[in-house]
């Protein structure tokens, strides 16, 4: 459920602070939160912000700079409520008058319980997960695991003429480092762009793997399409990689590439997504498929890299591919493309 970070309630009982000229304490369900004096009566609605709201820089709010103001790369500049202490008094959220509602929001939510945590702009507080960390390498890539390389269509534009009369798909391209992950022959191991690494707490891609019981989920995936043997490539992003563009609190892992390591095939999109969804991973985003590429020179695969990730920063850029295996002559190898935003660059 939900969590109702503010909202309409009652004003249960009020108690003096010994001492205290100017605050009171109120009781709103089960908290006791200090407030000004003389502001409620017992029975009044109130709004109450539970503790850990994320209260907006306004005016209605200015009062809580001195002790609750906060700033961080992710959730901005805010007003953080915390378990505090006044004249002795523990005092756990903040209650305040209904008056602090938009007008035409005070009508429609005067009902008890009513949730007006979007109504206020509050936000939960959280910090972020830091996913970093050296690993200790214990080798190259395992298995002829092949590495995750896109050429750039400025680099290569007769890939353009490679892709004529091909279905194909465009995904995002995350921010992130790449991280390789395989089931073969019984051994599940972790890799990240040129080297695998030990399981052990230095590795964040392990911490990760662990964390989220990604073989048991990669197992049950690869039963849905047949697999026995085989590798997963993907972005892994979060804070402390790169600039953490996507913000992430935690990190995630968003699948791009499958592989059957049986005959050494990158399978299509529609088996890659079959997998992620039967094994409940993240894939990179896709942005469009079609059956004929519309775009037909650089300029247009340029112009069409252009865009921003959910969190409102520019996005790295896009990945062409086939949405079946199609050879390249000039990758030699699975046919395939990236273009890079020149906004992302810019910045």
């Amino acid at each position: 459920m939900k969590r109702k970070l503010a909202s309409v309630q009652t004003i249960s009982d009020i108690q003096p602070i010994e001492g205290a000229d100017r605050i009171e304490v109120v009781s709103v369900l089960g908290w006791k939160c200090v407030a000004k004096k003389g502001e409620f009566h017992t029975g009044d609605l109130c709004v109450y912000f539970e503790v850990d709201s994320f209260l907006p820089v306004c005016e209605k709010f200015e009062f809580l700079r001195n002790s609750c103001y906060k700033i961080n790369d992710l959730m901005g500049e805010g007003f953080l409520l915390r378990t505090q202490k006044f004249r002795g008094q523990i005092s756990q959220g903040l209650a305040l008058p209904l008056t602090i509602l938009p007008t035409d929001a005070e009508q429609c939510a005067s009902q008890i319980g009513d949730d007006v945590t979007e109504i206020l702009g509050v936000h939960k507080w959280s910090t972020p997960e830091v996913a970093t960390g050296s690993g200790t390498a214990i080798g190259p890539m395992p298995y002829n695991i092949p590495k995750t390389d896109e050429i750039r269509v400025q680099a290569e534009p007769g890939l353009i003429e490679e892709f004529k009369g091909v279905p194909y798909y465009i995904s995002t391209k995350m921010d992130g480092t790449s991280v390789t992950m395989y089931l073969i022959d019984g051994k599940f191991g972790v890799c990240g762009r040129n080297f695998e690494y030990a399981d052990n707490e230095k590795c964040p891609f392990w911490k990760f793997a662990h964390k989220n019981e990604i073989r048991e989920k990669i197992e049950a995936g690869a039963a849905t399409i047949g697999l026995k043997n085989f590798a997963i490539q993907g972005e892994f992003c979060g804070e402390g990689i790169q600039k953490n563009r996507l913000k992430l609190f935690t990190p995630n892992w968003f699948v791009f590439t499958l592989i059957d390591m049986d005959i050494h095939r990158r399978l299509g999109l529609k088996d890659m997504l079959k997998f992620c969804e039967a094994s409940g991973l993240s894939h990179v985003p896709i942005e469009e498929t079609g059956e004929q590429l519309p775009y037909t020179t650089v300029a247009e695969f340029i112009e069409r890299a252009r865009g921003k990730y959910e969190s409102g920063l520019h996005k790295e850029g896009i990945v062409i591919r086939p949405q079946e295996p199609v050879y390249s002559r000039i990758t030699e190898g699975p046919l395939s493309m990236k273009v890079i935003n020149n906004d992302f660059l810019l910045k």
